[in-house]
């Protein structure tokens, strides 16, 4: 793969079956090269197979969120046809469930985003910010300053929220009788409809502190009632979302993580009364991450079970649990995979799903892949192969990793090492196709990936094992996490003789960017570097990005009460002792990582007289790498083979 392969990407996604169970609905994405943009179609495909898929939308840009109306008689999908540009909002559209000129329904001034048919098929609900028009003047010399009181103000990705909350809203499937159903400085989202279609249950954060305490509970709202006023009914020991109710109506299954002021915490599968009573949690015993990041929907009811993903080990699985819990949880997709989004109807399962040489196609229940729209990309390029092999890190601990062989191996040579870091750090790498690694091995890279404690995919032990400092339940960031993926480094080198010693780059992004920064102020055994929308100094990232100050529940307490340590912990205290060349790569736009981030090491590092560049790319947020534009993200490429190119030549050996 080559940088420029960016553009003939293309994948599914958001599978979604008919009530009678005859059809799927799913979104086809690709990228569009010379709009330097991305497009999304919904398809329909009967699943007996009995006809070839057809493509049902045709807007001129992002056609999604397929949803079935209760009565089967139409599709829903949020579409931003009409915009004038990339960037236009999405409005909520209708249309046959057997095709036909789509019908909008919304018009408003931001992005219409989850949503939800009542059951009568009348009526949909729908999440949607609301902006203040105080600070809609075009003129930025005549607009008044914005005016925030509250700290969670802004959202990489999303720009600011202080001024324009997201609120339920719900229309008429004629368009008409559009009404919004909560007010206030709140946050709310995630609408879900009791089956008498009397209730709308959905996610909130509200209240005098909301912003501070940041803990996310189910509320409900009689909707045939005006001026009615949300009821709580989850409770202060949890965070909850993503309600769905039984088909019954009398229990609600949601995502549950527990509320006691640390982090990070397994989100689980529970399920309580509709009236928000006897509270079960379904998925103790699996001790995985039971939302899986970044493809998580509501638990799907299936009769008396309920589905839902799970991350393990790399992999993402798919499990049904009794909603009762009289049984385990039970695997119904496992594998050497990553699935994405699932739908169940009456026992028939569609998934998404992608493999190391494939992006995401989609499935039915018995395995067999249903899609071919990856067909093209694969045929058209080589795809590196990718081996999974055990680490051992400096304290025995064994650790998930890979291996990732250039096309064209030859055995007798000597390959120059990437390692690359993820994210999170409670995230995980997958076993999915991953465009970073296929880019580097298509340079004459050999490329390490793994999961170091920190990160999700096993035990909540593992996740909380850098916990730390200011409560001293754990060493903290730059500790443990450290060993082991210099112990997959070590355990790559001895197994594996075609791996260069003398030749070896590291690289991540976010807290792979931290990681990569500490790295090279803790060990001068890689000859290159690239640190990537990193956090490098704890102390500042809590006052300058949107969400950081919520990591205090990881590192053990407030910053300002534990200055030292949250300065122990940060990789800019350790610039005096970094002599690898370093690349800094950053995007103006990021909100989570400010680019102070970025700034502050790169103007340590000049000042010391390093080897040190900064690439800064406009326009761009934190998610560069996965959805920034097209022609950005094949720029960033470019610099990322040039820089290592300069220092590890990747043509010799």
């Amino acid at each position: 793969m080559r940088p420029e392969d960016v553009y003939a990407l293309t994948s599914v996604s958001d599978p979604h079956i008919s009530p009678d169970g005859s059809r799927v609905a799913y979104v086809v994405n690709r990228v569009d090269e010379e709009a330097n943009g991305y497009r999304t179609r919904i398809w329909v495909a009967p699943l007996d197979g009995s006809e070839e898929p057809k493509q049902f939308t045709a807007g001129g840009r992002m056609d999604q969120s397929p949803r079935w109306s209760p009565d089967g008689r139409w599709l829903a999908f949020v579409s931003n046809r009409d915009g004038e540009d990339e960037k236009a909002h999405g409005e909520l559209y209708v249309l046959p469930a057997d095709g036909g000129e789509p019908r909008r329904l919304t018009e408003g001034k931001q992005s219409v985003e989850s949503m939800a048919w009542s059951p009568d098929s009348s009526r949909i609900a729908f999440a949607r910010r609301v902006p203040d028009e105080a600070y809609e003047e075009e003129d930025e010399r005549r607009r008044p300053p914005r005016r925030f009181d509250r700290v969670f103000y802004k959202l990489d990705g999303v720009g600011w929220v202080g001024d324009r909350r997201k609120h339920i809203f719900a229309v008429g499937l004629d368009g008409d009788d559009e009404r919004r159903l909560t007010s206030g400085d709140s946050e709310n989202d995630e609408p879900a409809w009791s089956p008498d279609g009397k209730r709308i249950v959905f996610t909130s954060m509200r209240g005098d502190r909301w912003d501070v305490d940041f803990v996310q509970a189910l509320w409900e709202l009689d909707v045939e009632s005006d001026g009615a006023e949300p009821r709580r009914l989850t409770q202060p020991d949890e965070s909850a979302g993503q309600a769905s109710f039984s088909p019954g109506g009398s229990l609600i299954a949601y995502i549950h993580s527990p509320e006691d002021g640390t982090y990070p915490h397994h989100s689980q599968i529970a399920v309580m009364r509709a009236d928000g009573g006897d509270r079960r949690i379904l998925t103790s015993s699996l001790d995985r991450q039971c939302a899986p990041f970044p493809f998580s929907r509501e638990p799907v009811w299936d009769g008396d079970r309920i589905a839902f993903g799970v991350e393990d080990g790399g992999n993402v699985h798919i499990y049904a649990v009794a909603s009762d819990g009289s049984s385990e949880p039970e695997l119904l997709v496992g594998g050497e995979q990553s699935t994405g989004l699932y739908d169940v109807v009456d026992g028939a399962l569609v998934y998404t799903a992608s493999t190391h040489d494939r992006p995401h196609e989609l499935f039915i229940g018995d395995g067999t892949r249903f899609t071919s729209v990856c067909d093209e990309f694969v045929a058209g390029r080589e795809i590196a192969d990718v081996e999974r092999f055990t680490a051992v890190s400096a304290d025995a601990t064994e650790v998930d990793a890979w291996l990732v062989r250039p096309p064209g191996f030859d055995e007798g040579r000597r390959y120059p090492v990437l390692l690359t870091i993820h994210g999170g750090p409670f995230s995980q790498y997958g076993t999915g196709f991953f465009d970073e690694v296929q880019v580097y091995a298509g340079a004459g890279y050999c490329v390490l990936f793994s999961n170091p404690r920190g990160g999700s995919g096993h035990s909540e032990e593992w996740g909380r094992a850098i916990r730390g400092a200011g409560d001293g339940a754990g060493p903290g960031w730059g500790s443990v996490d450290y060993e082991d993926v210099m112990g997959v480094v070590d355990t790559a080198l001895e197994k594996f003789p075609f791996l260069d010693a003398d030749r070896l780059g590291v690289l991540g992004g976010s807290y792979g960017g931290y990681m990569t920064s500490w790295i090279v102020g803790h060990t001068k055994r890689f000859k290159a570097a690239l640190s990537e929308r990193a956090v490098n100094h704890l102390v500042s990232a809590f006052g300058s990005s949107d969400l950081f100050w919520i990591f205090e529940r990881q590192f053990g307490g407030p910053m300002p009460e534990n200055v030292e340590d949250w300065l122990r912990m940060s990789p800019a205290t350790y610039a005096s002792e970094i002599e690898t060349p370093l690349l800094i790569v950053h995007s103006e736009n990021d909100l989570r990582c400010n680019i102070e981030q970025g700034e502050h090491l790169f103007t340590l590092l000049r000042l010391r007289g390093n080897e040190v560049e900064m690439l800064r790319f406009p326009g761009e947020g934190h998610e560069l790498s996965r959805s920034g534009s097209p022609v950005h993200r094949v720029q960033r490429f470019d610099a990322i083979l040039e820089w290592f190119g300069r220092y590890l030549s990747p043509g010799e050996g």
